[in-house]
């Protein structure tokens, strides 16, 4: 399977009652418009997956990441506006420095509780609420999962840990 490579990562809060989270709202034609969503992006072809999530957040959120904890994978197959496979790695940022950002070009940046997140309280896509909890979970295991699209929408969802 050919895929985009991406990150995602999830910046807690000192307490990690918080997650830093962009509410994608500048642009209308935003695949992800109107939806709270991780930090991250894609890979470029000359770095690794820490290299590239750290980028990602500097550039988003204007901290540096100076930890970051694999929560998971997870192939998206179908994910893609137009029907493109995506691979995603998943991390917890539970350590960082610097002021976060109001915002980016692609959206606000806001401290989410992570109990709402988990509640389903929080604008995203519908099928982020399968793999969060294992992101978020107080002892987690490095998950792999698959989620398959189609339509717009997930379509199933498996992992294993």
């Amino acid at each position: 399977m050919q895929a985009i490579i991406a990150t995602l990562g999830y910046v807690l809060s000192p307490s990690h009652d918080e997650v830093l989270m962009i509410r994608r709202d500048t642009r209308p034609d935003d695949l992800h418009y109107g939806k709270y969503n991780g930090l991250g992006g894609k890979l470029s072809p000359d770095e690794d997956v820490v290299t590239g999530m750290r980028r990602e957040i500097t550039e988003e959120a204007g901290i540096s990441a100076d930890r970051v904890d694999l929560a998971g994978t997870i192939s998206w197959p179908g994910f893609g506006r137009n029907g493109e496979n995506w691979f995603g790695f998943l991390f917890r940022v539970p350590e960082w420095s610097g002021t976060p950002l109001d915002g980016n070009d692609e959206g606000s940046l806001h401290w989410m509780p992570v109990k709402d997140v988990l509640a389903g309280e929080v604008p995203m896509w519908e099928s982020d609420r399968h793999f969060l909890p294992l992101v978020f979970a107080d002892s987690p295991t490095v998950f792999h999962g698959v989620m398959p699209f189609a339509a717009g929408r997930a379509v199933s969802w498996s992992y294993s840990a």
